[in-house]
């Protein structure tokens, strides 16, 4: 069957099985590295895309369902000469070790940011938690947002 998606502003058709999970689609198919296999049951986030404005994660969302939906991956945010705020100031403060929740957390703070311009460090604590970081660099990330949320306002 075929599937239409936009992905990063580029519009794609793929001869895929619509139940291919998402996650599979945009690494195998379309060779997108920012979300990564974590647990493929969708509890630890480093999966996360933006679909039609919402984090979701992939490893669980049928291609299927992104037919003729826009989807945004971490390569679409920016690039290393254009980074968005969140990339940019993730990179300034050193908010993380071993990377691997950087594309969940990354996305989750963009898509929360959206929808709450000026958040207190509680409010960025809360929307983070479904976003597991192993190596513990929770601290450098909350300030790498609240730096987002400065320089976005």
């Amino acid at each position: 069957m075929s599937v239409s998606i936009r992905v990063n502003g580029r519009n794609h058709t793929l001869e895929v099985d619509p139940s291919t999970p998402l996650l599979y689609v945009l690494r195998n198919d379309l060779e997108l590295n920012g979300p990564k296999f974590g647990c493929g049951l969708g509890q630890c986030g480093a999966c996360t895309i933006i679909l039609n404005g919402k984090a979701i994660r992939s490893c669980v969302t049928a291609t299927g369902d992104a037919h003729e939906a826009e989807v945004i991956t971490l390569e679409g945010l920016g690039d290393a000469d254009h980074m968005h705020a969140v990339q940019r100031t993730f990179v300034e403060e050193e908010a993380t070790q071993c990377g691997y929740c950087m594309n969940g957390m990354i996305m989750q703070a963009k898509v929360f940011l959206d929808s709450h311009p000026k958040p207190s460090e509680s409010e960025i604590k809360s929307a983070l938690a479904n976003i597991l970081c192993r190596c513990g660099s929770h601290t450098q990330i909350v300030r790498a947002v609240l730096r987002a949320a400065a320089v976005r306002t």
